[in-house]
């Protein structure tokens, strides 16, 4: 079996009660079955498209923590997990990671574990991100996808939909954003989740289901 230095799980979202949805459950479980990388590497703050749900002492849940005791509930060691609390989109649990704990950590050999419906955009943008600056050792990234499990079946072809027209968007963006430092510039100037000022748009189909 690769022993990967970093197991990198984007987050999926929150069940109105503050659990994990099925389908980020389904992430966890895969990355349970490398117990011999260095560092599992859990993503998300959360979604700009719905409000977080509160703790007990009524402070916002946090999905890399929440999917960080996941984990180690289930026998991976608390220091072997680094959770990634910055992001709110995929672009940004690519950036985050890389610049919070991958650079940082030099993990290079890194295995991502998403959905199916999530997996071609996440590839195209850790693809990206993590080729920008030729770092002096280059990046190794794997993927695995997992089962669509919990998600209606109009949801998920609402989701379906909107992956193709992001994956359309990071296309051109790819094109645009050529360092990390241009892709910094982009995120807290024009990005929605990150820039101040501006506001996400809503999600007016079945699709906010699966956030």
């Amino acid at each position: 079996m690769n022993r990967f230095d970093g197991v990198l799980i984007p987050g999926g979202g929150f069940c109105p009660d503050g659990t994990l949805p099925l389908w980020t459950q389904r992430r966890l479980e895969q990355a349970l079955s490398y117990p011999q990388a260095r560092y599992f590497i859990p993503l998300s703050a959360g979604s700009t498209h719905k409000p977080s749900p509160l703790n007990a002492q009524g402070f916002p849940l946090l999905e890399s923590v929440v999917a960080g005791e996941y984990l180690c509930d289930r026998g991976i060691p608390a220091e072997r997990i680094l959770t990634e609390a910055s992001s709110y989109d995929t672009i940004g649990n690519a950036f985050f990671a890389r610049i919070i704990h991958t650079d940082i950590r030099r993990l290079h050999r890194l295995l991502v574990i998403t959905s199916e419906f999530h997996r071609a955009r996440t590839r195209a943008i850790f693809e990206w991100i993590f080729g920008l600056d030729s770092p002096d050792v280059p990046y190794q990234l794997t993927f695995i996808s997992t089962a669509n499990d919990g998600i209606a079946a109009d949801a998920l072809a609402a989701r379906v939909a909107k992956e193709a027209a992001g994956l359309a968007r990071v296309k051109i963006l790819r094109s645009r954003l050529q360092n990390l430092a241009e892709v910094h510039q982009w995120l807290y100037s024009e990005h929605a989740a990150y820039a101040l000022g501006k506001a996400p748009s809503p999600v007016l189909t079945k699709a906010i289901d699966t956030y």
